[in-house]
C-alpha cells in the first residue's frame, strides 16, 4: 500500500523546500493538504509526481513547486478572500483554505465541479465554496477579492476576472507562449493591473483565456 503521508513529505523536502519556499504556512498546507485525494483513482500513484497531473476537462493540478512558488509570491494572508479559477477537483483551492478566511472555487465542468464539492467537505474544507460557471467570468458576486489564482495556462486575462480584485490585491497566473510559459504575479492599483515576473512555468490554457485574434489588412 501506498504510504501517501510519506509521499507529502517527500514533495516537500525535495520539491518545494529546494525552490526557496519555507514559509510555515505554505510548508504546512502542503503537508496537510491529501493531494491524493483530488485526483482520479487512475492518477493516485503519480499525486506526488514532479509534475503537472492531468485531470481531464482540460485542468491540470500544477506542478508542487509551481503552486507553492505562485503562492509564496502572492503572499496570501489569513484574512484573505481569495478566488481560484478551474479549481478542478479542488486540490489548490484545498491548500489556499488553510492559509486564508475563505475560498471560492470556480469550475465549468458540471461533473468535476460536483466531484470538487464532495471531496473538499470530505477533506474538511469548510471554507471553500465551489460555484459551477464559466472560468472567465470569475464569480463577482462573492467579489471583491484579495487575491485570485487561475490554476491553468493563459495567453490573456480578461478584465472581467481582474476588476473582480481588491485595490492592492494579487493575481497570479502562468503565462504561456507556444510551449514555454512563466508565472507573473499582477498587482491592482486603481483600474490598471501590473503584472512581474515570478518564475517559469508551464501549463495547458485553459478555456476562455486564449490571445485575443487580431486582424490585419
Amino acid at each position: 500500500m501506498t504510504d501517501f503521508a510519506a509521499n507529502r513529505t517527500m514533495m516537500v523536502d525535495t520539491q518545494v523546500r529546494p525552490s526557496d519556499v519555507t514559509k510555515f504556512p505554505i510548508i504546512d498546507a502542503l503537508l496537510t493538504v491529501r493531494r491524493e485525494a483530488f485526483v482520479p483513482q487512475s492518477r493516485r500513484e503519480v499525486a506526488y509526481a514532479d509534475a503537472n497531473i492531468t485531470l481531464g476537462a482540460g485542468r491540470v493540478i500544477f506542478e508542487p513547486r509551481t503552486l507553492a512558488k505562485m503562492l509564496d509570491a502572492m503572499g496570501i494572508e489569513q484574512g484573505d478572500m481569495v478566488l481560484c479559477v478551474g479549481a478542478g477537483f479542488g486540490y489548490s483551492a484545498a491548500v489556499v483554505s488553510r492559509m486564508s478566511e475563505a475560498v471560492i472555487a470556480v469550475e465549468q465542468d458540471a461533473d468535476m465541479a460536483r466531484d470538487a464539492e464532495t471531496i473538499l467537505a470530505e477533506q474538511g474544507a469548510d471554507n471553500v465554496v465551489v460555484i459551477e460557471g464559466d472560468l472567465a467570468a470569475g464569480a463577482a458576486k462573492h467579489g471583491p477579492y484579495d487575491a485570485i489564482i487561475i490554476e491553468g495556462g493563459v495567453e490573456n486575462v480578461p478584465t472581467s476576472l481582474t476588476d473582480q480584485l481588491k485595490d492592492g490585491g494579487r493575481i497570479g497566473a502562468v503565462f504561456m507562449r507556444g510551449g514555454l510559459g512563466e508565472c507573473r504575479i499582477g498587482y491592482k492599483a486603481g483600474s490598471q493591473v501590473n503584472w512581474r515576473l515570478a518564475f517559469n512555468a508551464s501549463a495547458p490554457v485553459l478555456s476562455g483565456f486564449e490571445a485575443e485574434a487580431s486582424f490585419s489588412l
